[in-house]
């Protein structure tokens, strides 16, 4: 499988997935600005939205959306157990890959790291994002993960917390999930794919600082 990433950007989950099952796939980085691609190709000729993660399979299609990505590292890779089995299970992984993606990383992280957002967007988004913020602070309190174990939504979770870092959101506030977040950065497949995509990040930053 191909993984087109940006470097600390969603798709980070897509790697930390990978990287925990011990399977093997080919990466490929695009510039968020540019949307070229490592290779030296545009991007929107693989994804005409030019977002990431997108991922190529094994049988040639293109998958695109973070939770549908997840999900398919999570069947094709069973033994890694990332995702679980029974029907109820599978519906709760769903619910809350919605809610990372929609309630999190959309509504709340999106208008904090946009450079263009006004101020009272930001605002806005402090404001709603408070209550969300509250309800995963009491799922979180007394558990070591989003569901029984391990899966793709904790990769998920993990890589739009670490926004915080550049965000006015302060974790301290909630004592559970930044217990969380700070056990997971510990945890073998997280601490190698943050290590070498912040790698790439400060890479990143400094070519777009040379073409400015």
């Amino acid at each position: 499988m191909q993984l087109y990433f940006s470097p600390l950007s969603c798709s980070l989950a897509t790697r930390i997935s990978f990287y925990d099952a011990g399977a093997e796939a080919t990466y490929i980085e695009v510039d968020p600005k540019t949307k070229r691609t490592s290779e030296g190709g545009d991007f929107r000729e693989v994804n005409p939205l030019g977002l990431v993660p997108t991922l190529r399979t094994d049988d040639g299609d293109i998958l695109t959306e973070n939770a549908a990505i997840l999900q398919h590292v999570a069947e094709v890779l069973p033994r890694a157990k990332l995702a679980p089995t029974d029907s109820k299970g599978r519906s709760r992984l769903q619910q809350w890959l919605c809610f990372i993606g929609t309630e999190l990383h959309k509504a709340l992280f999106m208008p904090l790291l946009d450079a263009k957002a006004p101020d009272a967007a930001k605002a806005y988004a402090l404001e709603k994002g408070a209550s969300r913020l509250a309800y995963l602070e009491a799922h979180l309190t007394g558990r070591e993960f989003l569901l029984d174990g391990f899966s793709v939504a904790d990769a998920y979770l993990f890589t739009v917390l670490n926004w915080c870092q550049v965000t006015p959101i302060d974790l301290k506030k909630y004592p559970a999930i930044s217990a969380y977040a700070t056990r997971l950065r510990e945890r073998p497949s997280i601490a190698k794919a943050f290590a070498e995509e912040a790698k790439l990040y400060a890479e990143e930053l400094k070519r777009h600082k040379a073409s400015a």
